[in-house]
C-alpha cells in the first residue's frame, strides 16, 4: 500500500509542478523515487511539524498543492491547532498524510502509536478524512485528495494486510461505502476501515456476512449507512482506532438519528497499551487480533438470533 502511495504521489507531481511534498524528516526510502524524479518539489521541513503545517498553508495560498507527510502521531495529532486554524478554517487545498496510524510503530510505545487521529480530524469543520484499506483504495484516495481542492487528512496504517479488492477501482465518491463481500445468510453486516477491512473480510467469508469498506470516513452519507443496516439484522464496525470518535462513533451517530439498530463497535478500548511489544502482540492485547474479533462477532450474531425477551450480553 505504501508503494501505491509513493507511485501515486510521483504521478501527480510529474503531471502538476505545483504539487509539493513536505516531510517532517521522515520517509527517506519511501520518497527515493520522488526525490529522483521531482527534486525541486521536495521539502524536508525537519522535526518541526507545526511549522511545516503553517508552511504548507502559506504555499497553498500562493497556488501550490502541498502534500504534508508525517507519522500519524504527529500529523495530525501534534498539529491539530495548526490544521484547524491555518488550513481548515480557510478551506485550503492541503493534503495531510498520517503514516503508521494505529499500532504499527509498536515497539516505539505510546508516543508513536496513534489511535485517536480520526477522532481529532473528523471533528474539524471542513476537513475530509480518508482511510484506505489496500493499494487500490490508496491510489483512488490519492486521486480523490488531489481532485478535492480542499483540506484532506489521509490515514495510512502502514501494515500491508493484503488486497481486499480484485483490481483498480473507479473514482471514489464522497460518502460512498464499498461492498467487498456479499453475505449468504441473514445476519449483521460488517463495516470496516483501513487495516481492519482485511480482518472483516476474513470473518465475513467465514460467517457468511456482508462486508463494507469505508475509505471515505468524512463525509459519510447517512443513506449509505442506513441502507447497509436496513438489509442486515445488526451492524459491526471494525477499526484500528479508539472506539470513541472513529468509524464506530460515526456509524452509531447516523443510526441513532435515522434507523435504530444494534451496533457492535470493535476497536481500541479507552485505555493506553499496558505493555510494549510487536504489532501482532498489541492487536491481541487490545482485542483486535483475528481470533478475538471472530469470537466477538460470533457472539454478537448469536445474541441477534436469540428469541425476543431472552437476556442478551451487553
Amino acid at each position: 500500500m505504501r508503494e501505491a502511495f509513493s507511485n501515486s504521489l510521483v504521478r501527480l507531481a510529474l503531471a502538476d509542478s505545483k504539487v509539493l511534498l513536505l516531510t517532517g524528516d521522515h520517509g527517506y526510502a519511501l520518497f527515493d523515487e520522488f526525490r529522483k524524479q521531482c527534486p525541486d518539489q521536495y521539502v524536508n521541513a525537519g522535526i518541526a511539524e507545526q511549522n511545516m503545517v503553517g508552511m504548507a498553508a502559506g504555499l497553498a495560498r500562493v497556488g501550490f498543492r502541498p502534500f504534508v507527510y508525517g507519522l500519524a502521531a504527529f500529523i495530525p495529532v501534534r498539529t491539530v491547532e495548526q490544521i484547524k486554524l491555518d488550513i481548515a478554517h480557510d478551506d485550503l487545498p492541503v493534503v495531510l498524510l498520517g503514516d503508521g496510524a494505529g499500532f504499527v510503530y509498536s515497539h516505539l510505545g505510546t508516543s508513536h502509536q496513534s489511535t485517536e487521529d480520526i477522532a481529532c480530524t473528523r471533528s474539524i469543520p471542513g476537513l475530509c478524512v480518508l482511510s484506505p484499506a489496500d493499494r487500490f483504495e490508496m491510489a483512488a484516495c490519492m486521486d480523490y485528495a488531489y481532485a478535492a481542492k480542499g483540506p484532506i487528512y489521509l490515514r495510512m496504517g502502514k501494515s500491508d494486510r493484503g488486497d481486499v479488492h480484485i483490481g483498480p477501482m473507479s473514482e471514489l465518491q464522497p460518502g460512498i461505502m464499498l461492498k467487498v463481500h456479499s453475505g449468504d445468510i441473514c445476519g449483521p453486516c460488517l463495516i470496516a476501515t483501513g487495516a481492519m477491512v482485511s480482518t472483516a473480510l476474513s470473518i465475513g467469508k467465514t460467517l457468511g456476512l456482508t462486508v463494507w469498506s469505508v475509505p471515505v470516513l468524512k463525509p459519510l452519507l447517512a443513506s449509505e449507512v442506513c441502507a447497509a443496516a436496513h438489509a442486515s439484522s445488526g451492524v459491526v464496525t471494525l477499526e484500528e482506532h479508539s472506539v470513541l470518535g472513529g468509524l464506530g462513533a460515526a456509524v452509531t451517530e447516523i443510526l441513532s438519528e435515522h434507523l435504530p439498530q444494534r451496533v457492535l463497535r470493535v476497536g481500541v478500548p479507552d485505555r493506553f497499551s499496558t505493555y510494549c511489544g510487536s504489532y501482532e502482540y498489541l492487536l491481541k492485547e487490545h482485542g483486535l487480533d483475528p481470533g478475538t474479533v471472530l469470537a466477538k462477532v460470533s457472539d454478537f450474531c448469536r445474541s441477534l438470533a436469540a428469541p425476543q425477551g431472552t437476556t442478551r450480553p451487553p
